[in-house]
């Protein structure tokens, strides 16, 4: 007979999601491979994952230090623990935080592809046009996640880490997309720019 107990239950979780993110990683990376036919790109979008993951854990952070906060207050006591269920919000991360950045690079990539001037042209007008979708999905996202974090009730305090780390990861995410990842994207076209010229002056063909 073996006694067990929520340690044993939350180290064999960690081992799980140890095990299962790789492939999570993995899936997600062929995916993009299979949408944009490039090596490259899917790795420029897979950059916000670990960055939405960050902000998943600061959000949990924050939401204890103010149910901290509330207590000193007297307001009533907010305390969110990082177990089993809350683990699953990363996986959940995995599969959502890529998807602003997918609307980026993707017009970036048709606005270079039609003969824009500049990659930082490409990259400006593509945020202008997608800025808005973002906000939208991303707010949406927000608000339907809202009372299952802040709002007490009936099972939100088993769901409620989990719903904590998805909120806070894809709004993290999301600044990402609309500051960082431009930047990054800027880079990576102009780099992909000198290398096709350079490569077209070996063969002494015009850049297309």
């Amino acid at each position: 007979v073996d006694i067990s107990g929520a340690s044993d239950q939350l180290d064999a979780t960690k081992a799980a999601l140890a095990a299962n993110l790789p492939v999570a990683l993995v899936i997600v990376f062929l995916l993009l491979v299979a949408i944009f036919r490039h090596w490259g790109y899917p790795l420029l979008i897979m950059t916000t994952i670990p960055l939405g993951m960050a902000g998943g854990i600061v959000g949990l952070a924050v939401l204890n230090l103010v149910g901290a906060v509330l207590a000193w207050l007297g307001l009533g006591s907010l305390h969110q623990p990082f177990d089993m269920i809350s683990m699953l919000g990363f996986l959940i991360l995995m599969g959502t935080v890529v998807n602003n950045p997918i609307l980026i690079v993707d017009r970036a990539m048709q606005h270079m592809n039609t003969g824009s001037p500049s990659a930082i042209d490409a990259v400006r007008e593509a945020v202008a046009s997608r800025l808005r979708p973002i906000a939208m999905s991303t707010l949406t996202t927000i608000c339907g996640l809202s009372p299952l974090v802040f709002i007490p009730g009936a099972g939100t305090e088993l769901y409620r880490g989990v719903g904590a780390i998805v909120l806070f990861g894809i709004f993290g995410a999301a600044l990402v997309s609309v500051t960082m990842l431009p930047a990054l994207t800027i880079s990576v076209l102009e780099w992909n720019d000198r290398r096709k010229a350079s490569a077209a002056e070996q063969l002494g063909a015009p850049v297309p």
